[in-house]
């Protein structure tokens, strides 16, 4: 597991549509960032949040509550634990993780994402592969300020902002001879 004393960006653009990142060292540092989080917030990074975390983070392609699921049926299944997790503790937990900074949800896919920047509060904004689904998270701090703007200069309530967008990553139209 790394050392870093800090949490530090899990990906850069490029690692994040890259297929051949050194993975492991990504779901460490993800998981080593949401540990200093957690303490600093005061927060507990219970067993089953950090499963839960590190299953998230097996992939950079979002995953629903009921693949991770049956994924922690499967670990518990090979720990020599039978029980199966129930949907809504499983709900509770991926409720802890994005009221953490440390996952975010992909509204059309209802599923899970984990946090390229959970140090810094922040709304995620999305690129999706269609292909391969890797997820890329987007900065979007300036784009944020500017929705924001423009809702207040109609007297918009703001409650909820999404924007996922979907297309082809570069490695996958470099697999299909398109241009990048």
């Amino acid at each position: 597991m790394s050392k870093r004393e800090e949490p530090l960006p899990v990906t850069t653009p490029a690692e994040s549509f890259d297929h051949r990142h050194d993975h492991e060292m990504c779901v460490a540092d993800a998981l080593h960032a949401a540990e200093i989080i957690c303490a600093q917030r005061g927060a507990r990074l219970t067993d089953l949040r950090r499963r839960v975390l590190e299953l998230v983070w097996d992939s950079h392609a979002p995953i629903g509550a009921y693949e991770l699921i049956d994924k922690l049926a499967k670990a518990r299944t090979e720990d020599g634990t039978e029980s199966r997790v129930a949907p809504p503790t499983v709900y509770r937990t991926l409720d802890f993780l994005i009221a953490q900074g440390l996952v975010h949800r992909i509204e059309s896919r209802n599923a899970f994402v984990g946090c390229a920047r959970p140090e810094l509060p922040h709304r995620g904004y999305f690129l999706i592969c269609e292909t391969c689904g890797v997820a890329h998270e987007l900065e979007g701090g300036a784009l944020d300020a500017d929705l924001r703007s423009r809702a207040r200069d109609l007297d918009f309530e703001v409650r909820r902002i999404t924007i996922e967008m979907a297309g082809r990553c570069p490695a996958c139209q470099a697999a299909t001879g398109a241009p990048a």
